[in-house]
């Protein structure tokens, strides 16, 4: 009977944090409304997707040391099943389609994971980077989601619900993502979950021969890292409103992806926020102020700067100085 208090703290603790999100969240919306400036809304759903992605990618790349390449594959999947449904169900409202999305791309991550986490190290890596391969293999020869040649979703003019553009609606949502998948991995940072990840990641011979159930764990690991890629990528049709492979499976978002948690920090759910905000920000300024091709190479400069300077991140920077 002792034990079901101690089990119950980390969602206890996790209450107040939740609230906070959302009091953050509510404000960061009303301050939108307020400036009722289109472009605000655009650029900070660039920054609210990436957060969600970097959050998604270190839940197994940072938490459990398996490092994955195949980012577009879950990604695509999330906006190409909301593709799919908007040409056979129109009336399906979008979180529906978020949902589905990103139970898709939790299903895949399943498949991939029970077939390739008893690799590891680089040789996993180039599993996940050949399952992008794949999955873009089908979706260009997919008709029905436009193939090659792409697919048109019309936005709504004026948003559900909360009225005015159609873009706040997609903010919105993005913003909901992003409460949900950092408080996910906050929960997991302080749960005995994340302790199992971490001597995954520090020693997984050590903590196998210790009874961690280390396929068990890699298994949670890529379901919620691959369902909350496809949550991040199932609003991005109404986003641009032209889907093909090319934009789908853009390289941006795999580099982003990984650049954006390892510049902020891997080992604290924070880091991925401080790195999108940061590198995603800078970004939305270069490509109004200069060029959008230069993204990848702020993203790939940065990212190989911290390597070699602040390999921790940012966060592991701060925290070793205090």
């Amino acid at each position: 009977m002792a034990d079901k208090p101690t089990s119950a703290a980390p969602v206890m603790r996790g209450v107040p944090f939740l609230l906070a999100l959302l009091v953050v969240a509510g404000a960061l919306f009303a301050f939108g409304r307020w400036l009722n400036i289109s472009y605000a809304f655009f650029a900070g759903y660039v920054v609210l997707q990436y957060i969600v992605l970097g959050t998604a990618w270190n839940i197994l790349g940072g938490y459990t040391g398996y490092v994955n390449f195949g980012i577009t594959a879950f990604f695509a999947i999330g906006a190409y099943s909301s593709v799919f449904l908007y040409k056979v169900v129109p009336s399906l409202p979008l979180p529906a389609m978020v949902i589905i999305g990103g139970a898709l791309a939790g299903l895949v991550g399943l498949g991939m994971g029970y077939l390739t986490l008893r690799l590891r190290g680089v040789f996993f890596s180039i599993a996940t980077l050949a399952l992008a391969v794949v999955v873009q293999t089908l979706i260009t020869n997919w008709d029905f989601v436009g193939g090659a040649r792409g697919a048109y979703v019309l936005r709504p003019r004026m948003a559900p619900l909360i009225g005015g553009d159609y873009i706040q609606y997609l903010f919105l949502v993005m913003l909901g993502l992003c409460v949900i998948a950092v408080a996910t991995a906050r929960a997991i940072e302080h749960s005995a979950l994340g302790y199992g990840f971490a001597a995954i990641r520090d020693d997984e011979g050590a903590a196998e021969a210790s009874g961690v159930p280390t396929l068990k764990l890699k298994l949670i690991a890529t379901v919620l890292s691959g369902g909350f890629m496809g949550m991040a990528g199932a609003p991005l049709p109404y986003y641009v409103t032209y889907l093909d492979p090319a934009s789908g499976f853009s390289l941006n978002y795999a580099v982003n992806a990984i650049a954006m948690p390892l510049i902020g920090g891997t080992s604290s759910w924070l880091g991925p926020v401080v790195g999108a905000v940061l590198v995603g920000g800078l970004q939305e300024y270069i490509r109004v102020t200069i060029s959008s091709a230069a993204n990848v190479l702020v993203a790939g400069v940065l990212m190989v700067a911290f390597v070699i300077a602040a390999p921790e991140g940012i966060v592991g920077l701060f925290r070793r100085k205090r």
